[in-house]
């Protein structure tokens, strides 16, 4: 069913509830990758241009006593905000009271307040009591009440039934939620990816753990011709196979599922046929490349260059790319080169839909500065496994209906 977007709803002179994803890294004082707030300026941008009062809620960072909160408070993301949008953002330190009703009460059409960090409501009078992250229903109610309308543009969050998002869309009536731009880009290109390809259609699956991606895997195996295996999960699918792994990271209560997938794969599942391995879970270990078993004491950090152009050679003639996970470790700087080589190589299917999921592969499209050559980015990792999965995710379900 289509949902409501920012676009179907009354602005002008409405006080408009934003669910925002500024979970952002702050160190002292000051915001570090400000990409997530610049993601949410479009649909903030509209919401003033159109005479509303943009009333912004967000998470940052987990709260679970008292003393997490002076460290997480949201006021250096007010500051960074009103710089990126050229006007002043008012910051309100508090999640409900007075003092917040008051600021908002105060607001005039195309001016912007941010609430403090919504997870200040999970510990209170000290107590760990998540008002916020278990969807207290009073909460949500309580802060649909601050507005007219709810705008959910947290594509991140979208994964989690919390207060912030699930509760207002819930509390605020139907017909008076909708998406905002952000959101309404991540379920077309995940969507269409998922649901309705241009083919042929090649899912790259990294990451440590089978058990992370055994939902994605299956669900996509009905959907695309191809599935990339990289990163320590392709190691659980060896053991299944009965090559030697060494000291590779293998998840043994995983293997028959492992065997499983494969005899449902068939095909499809195209798994590393060369590895870099080292002698030590560290940049500066011995390494060597090698075909087939992986001998004791060593273990495979990284797709040999053997797999990667293989993996290019399938994505070649590609129209739909779906990339989540790394191909090895790629946090250390001599096993990134499988990560890095797939995704340059990405930036160059140019005739392709190619969108990218999961933090270390945005990494690495960011390290490679290909990032405007693919179609897509996801801001959520979490949620877009989710949404790869074929699982309803939460904070989308509760807005509107059109």
């Amino acid at each position: 069913m289509a949902k409501m977007t920012v676009e179907d709803l009354p602005l002008e002179g409405k006080k408009v509830l934003m669910r925002v994803d500024f979970n952002v890294p702050i160190k002292d004082g000051v915001v570090g990758d400000d990409n997530r707030i610049v993601a949410a300026l479009p649909t903030i941008n509209h919401v003033i241009d159109h005479g509303g009062r943009a009333i912004l809620f967000s998470h940052l960072g987990r709260i679970k006593k008292e003393e997490d909160k002076p460290g997480l408070s949201l006021r250096p993301v007010a500051e960074r905000l009103s710089n990126l949008l050229n006007k002043p953002v008012t910051f309100v330190p508090v999640t409900e009271g007075k003092q917040l009703e008051d600021a908002i009460n105060q607001m005039n059409n195309g001016d912007v307040l941010l609430v403090q960090n919504t997870r200040y409501e999970d510990v209170k009078d000290g107590e760990y009591v998540k008002r916020e992250s278990g969807n207290d229903p009073e909460l949500g109610k309580y802060w649909a009440s601050l507005g007219d309308v709810f705008v959910n543009d947290a594509f991140g969050t979208a994964h989690r039934a919390h207060a912030s998002n699930v509760g207002i869309a819930q509390a605020i009536g139907e017909g008076k939620s909708g998406v905002g731009f952000l959101m309404e880009k991540e379920i077309k290109f995940l969507g269409d990816a998922v649901d309705n390809p241009v083919r042929p259609f090649v899912a790259i699956l990294g990451g440590a753990k089978v058990s992370d991606k055994i939902g994605v895997i299956d669900h996509l195996l009905d959907k695309a011709d191809k599935i990339i295996i990289g990163g320590g999960m392709a190691y659980t699918f060896y053991a299944a196979k009965g090559i030697k792994t060494g000291n590779s990271l293998v998840e043994k209560d995983k293997i028959d599922v492992a065997k499983q997938i494969m005899d449902k794969a068939g095909d499809k599942l195209v798994l590393p046929v060369d590895n870099v391995v080292a002698d030590a879970f560290k940049n500066d270990a011995n390494t060597k490349v090698v075909e087939g078993d992986i001998d004791d004491g060593w273990m495979a950090l990284d797709i040999g260059p053997k797999t990667i152009e293989l993996y290019k050679s399938v994505l070649a003639d590609a129209k739909t790319v779906v990339w989540n996970g790394p191909m090895g470790v790629f946090e250390m700087s001599n096993f990134a080169k499988g990560t890095l080589e797939i995704g340059k190589f990405l930036g160059t299917l140019t005739d392709a839909t190619t969108i990218v999921g999961g933090g270390d592969s945005t990494a690495a499209a960011k390290q490679l500065g290909i990032a405007d050559r693919l179609s897509h980015i996801s801001t959520g990792g979490g949620a877009s496994l989710t949404y790869l999965e074929g699982k309803e995710l939460p904070g989308i379900a509760a807005i509107s209906e059109k």
